[in-house]
């Protein structure tokens, strides 16, 4: 009995698969930058709410309230995952942050310019403050290095466990 309790505590956890790492980092990046946003509207740093995302789907005015800024904010961490995939799928390889914030800029331009008509709330872009536009813009850098640097991170160290792996057993033979 108490070797079976020993070879338990000496078991190692199992690490997380690369996917679930994928999943995980944009899920956090999606809540974590989104609820800052909503910080910075409070602050009157932007005039955009995580509340726009239900305004093309939801009716009521319970979006507006403290409820729909919490399903707003877990909402946009769960749309993230797809740019994180995304990312995981074509940019894994290389770490950098400046890829990185370079796929913030392109994520912003992609939802300020592309898919601002599906957002009532999102004024068009040559309508919107300074301040907005510099807020979102810096929001979305640190998300896309936040994910990128994190997804990149992860592949070299993958990659890195595998050619010392690799060493090893080539110095055995």
């Amino acid at each position: 009995m108490a070797e079976e309790k020993q070879l338990e505590q000496n078991q190692r956890e199992k690490p997380m698969s690369f996917i679930t790492l994928v999943i995980v980092t944009g899920l956090i990046g999606g809540i974590l930058w989104s609820g800052l946003g909503y910080l910075a509207y409070v602050f009157n740093l932007t005039s955009i709410r995580p509340n726009v995302i239900l305004e093309p789907w939801t009716i009521g005015d319970w979006k507006e309230g403290w409820l729909g800024t919490v399903i707003s904010i877990v909402m946009i961490g769960g749309i993230s995952i797809v740019p994180a995939f995304i990312y995981y799928i074509f940019l894994r390889r290389f770490p950098s942050i400046w890829l990185g914030a370079g796929y913030g800029i392109g994520l912003f331009i992609v939802v300020f310019f592309i898919l601002n008509p599906i957002f009532p709330g999102i004024n068009p872009f040559n309508e919107l403050e300074r301040n907005t536009i510099f807020t979102s813009v810096c929001f979305y850098i640190l998300y896309g290095v936040f994910v990128g640097y994190s997804i990149s991170y992860e592949e070299s160290e993958i990659k890195y466990k595998e050619r010392m792996e690799k060493e090893t057993q080539e110095d055995y033979k």
